[in-house]
Parts: structure tokens; sequence; C-alpha cells
């Protein structure tokens, strides 16, 4: 057994190369192999997003506080509030994170697969973005 207690990670900043804005990335539990989860709490400050990008086996979104918008590639831009909850599946383009007025959190859940969860693309232009 292993109990993360709550204050025992340090809270890290979603890089400019990945993310556009203030977001800040709250790491929930990584087990070590063979598990392949990987989770974080992520907030985003208004105008914040992801860059796009696609998981090999797919993510969830939990929206846990405020207001954001999802997009899939070639979909339109989709509000979501906290208790949503969203998937992505593999292999799937798509970008999230607040709006541009109301700040948003969620708790993100994927697995690694050659151990990577994640795969970066560009970053999300500012008219993608205004939808």
């Amino acid at each position: 057994m292993d109990i993360k207690r709550s204050g025992s990670q340090p809270s890290g900043k979603g890089p400019a190369e990945y993310f556009t804005g203030a977001v800040r990335i709250d790491p929930l539990f990584n087990p070590p192999e063979p598990a392949r989860i990987a989770t974080a709490l992520v907030t985003f400050e208004p105008g914040a997003r992801t860059a796009w990008h696609t998981h090999p086996l797919g993510q969830t979104l939990i929206v846990t506080a405020g207001c954001g918008w999802v997009q899939r590639e070639g979909g339109s831009v989709e509000e979501v509030r906290a208790g949503d909850v969203v998937w992505f599946p593999p292999g799937e383009k798509h970008w999230h994170g607040a709006t541009a007025t109301t700040a948003m959190s969620h708790i993100a859940l994927q697995e690694k697969l050659n151990g990577s969860p994640v795969d970066w693309l560009e970053l999300v232009s500012d008219a993608d973005y205004s939808g």
C-alpha cells in the first residue's frame, strides 16, 4: 500500500511548449509498472489551455471546478462544467482548458503505452480557441 498525503507532492507549472497561459499541475497518483495509469489535477486560469494532443490509450477528464472548453479536431468547442466527465478515445486529437473568463480544474486520467501517456502536438491558436 502507498498513501500519497495531501501536500506531499509539489505543484508544477504547465510547460509553455504544451500549454498556453497559467496552468498548475498537481500530481495525484502514478503507480510503478506494471500499472499504466497517470493522473493529475490540472487547474487552468482564464484563457489557459493545453496544446493539441492525443493519448495512445485515451483520456478521461473529470471536471471538478469552474467552467471550461474542450474540442476534438474537426468538432465544435464544447462547454464543460464541474461534475461533467469527458472521454477522448485513443488517438483522438483534442485540447481542453478554461474559458476566456472563467478558471477550470479537472482530474485527468490516462494510461501509458510504452511509458508515455500523451503525444503533444502544436499549440492551440487563438482562432481555434475562440471557436
